[in-house]
């Protein structure tokens, strides 16, 4: 993997763990020559993770829609820049441009993209993996959402077996290396089965 998407918060959270992250991802980044795609944000978790790779000398690349440029959130000193209209073209951009995604620690922002790429893998519009970095057991009540999906059969449970998920980078970045899509045939199969079965 060349260019990883970083989707993450643009505030900070309570707690140093979670900018202590943020700057790893950027260290672990730019010592193993990964270029960064992410929100362009100067703000959050964002800001530390870029930050940290500018100051390295990495090549960090920005995807902000016009009008969150406007109101003055745009990292002003990235490698790139790609400004778009909405944010579901951000969204496709950073789809385009990257050859996997990680999750960190962030908000409604990072729960919509993190569930837009894990519905992109479930139909094979994506084989790109996506990685959970579980800070401070950040996503644990999400895991065991999805968990609870899969035992009431609303997620199938090869989806939910085939997230990845670490509290360390490298071990993430390992396992996303490693990771293989699911064929869709046969889950689409048993779902019709599921549906006519009386």
């Amino acid at each position: 993997m060349l260019k990883i998407c970083v989707f993450c918060g643009s505030s900070m959270g309570y707690g140093n763990e979670y900018r202590d992250a943020a700057r790893k991802v950027g260290e672990f980044f730019a010592a193993n020559n990964i270029e960064l795609v992410y929100g362009g944000a100067d703000v959050g978790l964002m800001k530390v993770m870029a930050d940290t790779m500018l100051e390295k000398g990495s090549h960090v690349i920005g995807v902000m829609p016009g009008h969150l440029v406007d109101r003055g959130v745009v990292h002003h000193n990235l490698s790139q820049l790609i400004t778009v209209e909405t944010m579901a073209e951000r969204k496709q951009k950073m789809v385009e441009l990257s050859d996997g995604f990680i999750a960190l620690p962030g908000g409604f922002g990072t729960l919509d993209e993190l569930s837009e790429i894990l519905t992109f893998n479930q139909l094979r519009i994506s084989d790109k993996p996506l990685g959970i970095l579980n800070i401070k057991h950040y996503f644990d009540h999400l895991l065991q959402f999805i968990d609870h999906a899969a035992d009431v059969g609303f997620v199938r449970k090869e989806h939910r077996d085939n997230i990845i998920v670490s509290d360390d980078i490298a071990e993430l970045i390992t396992k996303m290396n490693d990771y293989n899509p699911l064929e869709i045939g046969k889950w689409i199969a048993d779902i019709k089965v599921e549906s006519n079965h009386k």
